[in-house]
């Protein structure tokens, strides 16, 4: 088992908490009491309260858009973490405002739906309404409805990865880039015994197990779970925007993020991995300021930057 890299060495004094019903409530009340930072003078960050799905209650999206930006840009609709269970948009400011101001592009950041008061595939049905609302308010907005790609981290990850599945299957919106941070897309993960003893931090083996037994309202492991909740169980990934996907070697979803990059590159997607030497889950969020978690950022804002192409440069 490879060591903590050297950037993250005092993480080894971060707690791994275990979440259950009660502390993924608790978890879920302080991130819903988190307040952003004063907005920064070259952003406008606008809040939206949009339609939700059918028969679901409306969706709260955060926009961040460079306010030197004149001409339509391209476009991220971003996903935050948080286990299915937790999380708010806010806790991603710091990464959303960098794409925005170091892409010129405009950031989308959702709230969705979170177990286990609502399971699967709600959030991701959230996300398919949030992108339905990006496109069809893309002149608003300034927003290039043919440049939006899709992103999330850890359940975020997830949600998009099963997002662009629906759009697939659904036949309508087309993404042009699905940007994968140590995503959480295999139920069958919480049924691993050899992962006990992995050194994790943040998110744990038993804060999985919890985790997706809430967000499926079933025990994982199931025969029948669908690929909008699990997107590894999905069999034939063909025909899916190109991807990239990051995750540290110390990452409880290391193999499981692995593997689903060989099977995307099988089935003829594009997909790039970058695999970060004793990072654990979240390294970069906890600690955001060392060399290791600026150049997992830098790896992400390339891998937009290409998807988007040469027409969409850096806000000034």
């Amino acid at each position: 088992m490879s060591p903590l890299h050297p950037d993250l060495s005092r993480a080894r004094f971060l707690p791994t908490p275990t979440f259950g019903p009660r502390t993924a409530r608790l978890a879920q009340r302080l991130t819903d009491r988190m307040r952003p930072g004063p907005a920064p003078a070259d952003l406008s960050l606008e809040e939206h309260t949009v339609p939700g799905p059918e028969g679901a209650p409306p969706l709260g999206l955060r926009v961040y858009r460079p306010r030197s930006l004149t001409t339509p840009s391209p476009a991220l609709l971003w996903t935050h973490g948080g286990g299915y269970l937790f999380g708010s948009p806010v806790q991603d400011e710091r990464g959303s405002i960098e794409f925005a101001r170091e892409l010129g592009i405009t950031v989308v950041s959702l709230r969705y739906r979170k177990a286990p008061r609502h399971t699967a595939p709600a959030p991701v049905e959230d996300a398919y309404a949030a992108l339905s609302w990006t496109v069809d308010s893309a002149d608003r907005l300034g927003v290039d409805p043919g440049r939006i790609a899709i992103g999330g981290a850890s359940a975020g990850g997830g949600i998009t990865a099963a997002l662009a599945l629906m759009c697939h299957d659904l036949g309508g919106h087309e993404p042009v880039f699905q940007l994968l941070v140590y995503p959480m897309l295999d139920d069958r993960t919480a049924l691993r015994t050899d992962l006990d003893r992995l050194p994790t931090r943040l998110w744990s083996v038993s804060s999985n197990r919890y985790a997706w037994r809430a967000y499926l309202g079933e025990e994982p492991g199931g025969e029948h779970i669908s690929p909008y909740a699990a997107p590894a169980r999905r069999e034939n990934l063909s025909g899916l925007p190109p991807a990239w996907i990051g995750v540290g070697t110390l990452d409880l979803f290391h193999d499981e993020d692995l593997a689903y990059a060989e099977r995307l590159r099988a089935a003829g997607v594009p997909c790039r991995t970058a695999v970060v030497p004793g990072a654990f889950h979240g390294f970069e969020a906890a600690m955001p300021q060392v060399d290791l978690s600026r150049e997992f950022h830098r790896a992400q804002t390339e891998a937009l930057r290409s998807a988007f192409g040469e027409s969409a440069p850096p806000a000034l």
